[in-house]
């Protein structure tokens, strides 16, 4: 730094900015921060987001095909028959006890076999 350096430099060198000298050497370290973030994110998006996107596919794909007669796996490893269907709830049975029928979320279910697979 020299005696007749301006005021923009001077100010810029309070600030933490690049005076004129070294502005080509910060301008390169902006980009590899932006490359920094950018990889990160593409890392982020394809190790999280797009595995958890396929899986929330593919259990509404399963939730769409149940019918009257399936047997479930719930959540909480139960497993019972389908005996109504609403909008977003479904009647299970449980067990031999025909009087053993609960109402619970289409959410709560794990895995369905078919009624007809059976046969």
């Amino acid at each position: 730094m020299g005696i007749f350096m301006t005021a923009g430099g001077m100010v810029l060198e309070a600030a933490g900015g690049a005076t004129p000298e070294t502005a080509g050497g910060a301008a390169g370290a902006g980009i590899m921060m932006v490359l920094y973030i950018v990889m990160f994110g593409a890392i982020i998006y394809f190790m999280m987001i797009r595995p958890q996107k396929k899986e929330q596919k593919k259990m509404a794909a399963m939730l769409s095909t149940l019918e009257i007669g399936d047997c479930v796996l719930t959540n909480s490893g139960f497993y019972g028959i389908i005996i109504d269907i609403t909008d977003d709830t479904v009647i299970v049975e449980f067990g031999n006890n025909k009087n053993c029928r609960i109402p619970m979320q289409k959410t709560s279910i794990a895995q369905i076999e078919k009624a007809n697979a059976e046969s």
